[in-house]
């Protein structure tokens, strides 16, 4: 890759990686694999138009995961010396010596590795010099402040430009990386009025920086967003229609991916043991996996392990179709990898077409989510209960701010609960999701 944002070629770390491998052999490895990264970027936050910060970031790193028979081991370096690889690997072997066998233990089946890899376009990178950062921030902290005149006081405008390259390697042959990229510009300001304060934030984040919002439009979402808060106060407990705005409904995604992935599935810590082939959500909720989004935040052709990945319709009408499984849980269960180690790849909840405006109309009179607080989740028994914020809503329409109340639970039976996803998707990382209406919910605020 002829390319002089990184120290290191693409060909460079694939040649590390390599090397890492004959090392690993060499000293009586039965298996390895090896993970070559770096990675740099450039920050930038102001406050009150002041330079706050200029940070620049530069890493490197080799890790490397060795196998004697069904014993592992696993050791790192920033050193790319071949001394350095070598007594990397001396180390990964030494920690393997004395680790108890296995039987789960090894590279993926090397059937499964990957062997086409389309460009899905996840590398722009911008010379973004640290003068524009700067005036990028300015911009949209002083859209945030002017976006209302109960702002006061800011936490600050940031730009962001961040790339990063990698290459990974095993002993089944198989070799492959890429380059990514990721920019983000972001504002938090503080609105004030009779002596209360209330704080929210904005921003965009997203692999090319065309395709990121302007620095104006960012700034002054946030400033809405705080100054609409101000005048918060409790509501009356009890059980009530809940709305999650889309930027925490992708929340409840990240809770059912923690209880359909392996890990939590083979300790039987999960809530939806045993639920392939079963709704674990209303009819109203279809899930789509897709590692191949150009410009995806979750994109890639190849999991952690270099298996191929797959699209595929994670959730159909509220069935669960599949899990979410490296190899080694995979093992743990008797099945096969889903190439998820590492994760999951671009979630993307079909909409039932509803404007966030529409799904208000339809609850009538609840609660809207817009913040949450805590962290109030079992996953072994889907019991939920997390602080909240938002808005309390009346006849389709929002009345006033809510702060200092709780909202309760069991996940399975909120995703059952789901009777619609909006339209108003939010595509700044690798869950995409619209708010959702839930039918019922408990909501502690006053007696």
């Amino acid at each position: 890759m002829a390319d002089k944002t990184f120290s290191f070629s693409q060909a460079e770390l694939e040649g590390i990686a390599s090397r890492v491998i004959e090392l690993a052999k060499a000293e009586g490895a039965s298996a390895a694999e090896a993970d070559v990264s770096e990675g740099l970027g450039q920050t930038v936050s102001v406050r009150l138009s002041e330079v706050e910060t200029i940070e620049y970031n530069q890493d490197k790193g080799v890790g490397v995961t060795v196998y004697l028979g069904q014993k592992k081991g696993h050791a790192s370096t920033s050193d790319f010396s071949e001394e350095a690889l070598a007594d990397t690997v001396r180390a990964a072997l030494d920690i393997a010596r004395y680790t108890a066998e296995d039987p789960c233990a090894g590279l993926a089946d090397s059937q499964l590795m990957a062997s086409e890899f389309p460009d899905l376009s996840l590398y722009h990178p911008w010379a973004l010099p640290v003068e524009e950062a700067i005036e990028l921030a300015k911009s949209c902290e002083a859209a945030a402040l002017a976006a209302d005149p109960r702002i006061r006081n800011s936490e600050g405008g940031t730009a962001s430009s961040q790339s990063s390259h990698f290459a990974y390697a095993n002993s089944h042959g198989f070799i492959a990386g890429y380059a990514s990229s990721r920019h983000s510009i972001s504002a938090a300001v503080v609105a004030e009025a009779e002596g209360a304060m209330q704080r929210d934030y904005w921003y965009s984040s997203a692999r090319r920086r065309e395709d990121l919002d302007a620095p104006e439009a960012i700034g002054a979402k946030a400033g809405q967003r705080a100054a609409r808060r101000l005048g918060a106060r409790k509501v009356k407990t009890g059980q009530y229609p809940v709305v999650f705005e889309a930027p925490v409904a992708s929340s409840l995604l990240g809770h059912l991916v923690a209880a359909i992935s392996g890990g939590s599935l083979y300790r039987k810590s999960s809530f939806l043991l045993d639920s392939l082939g079963k709704p674990v959500m209303s009819a109203n909720v279809t899930i789509d996996e897709d590692p191949f989004l150009l410009r995806g935040m979750a994109s890639g052709a190849f999991d952690n392990e270099g298996v191929a990945t797959v699209a595929r319709r994670l959730l159909d009408k509220g069935v669960l179709q599949g899990y979410m499984l490296g190899s080694y849980s995979a093992r743990k269960l008797g099945m096969q990898t889903t190439g998820n180690a590492g994760g999951a790849h671009n979630l993307i909840v079909h909409s039932t077409g509803e404007s966030l405006e529409e799904l208000l109309k339809a609850m009538g009179t609840g609660l809207l989510v817009t913040e949450l607080l805590g962290q109030g989740v079992n996953t072994v028994t889907g019991d939920y209960s997390r602080g909240a914020a938002g808005f309390w809503v009346e006849r389709g329409v929002i009345v006033h701010p809510v702060e200092e109340i709780t909202i309760a639970g069991n996940l399975r039976e909120m995703f059952m609960q789901v009777d619609a996803v909006g339209n108003d998707v939010l595509e700044r990382g690798g869950r995409q999701m619209g708010s959702v209406l839930l039918r019922s919910m408990m909501v502690a605020g006053e007696a």
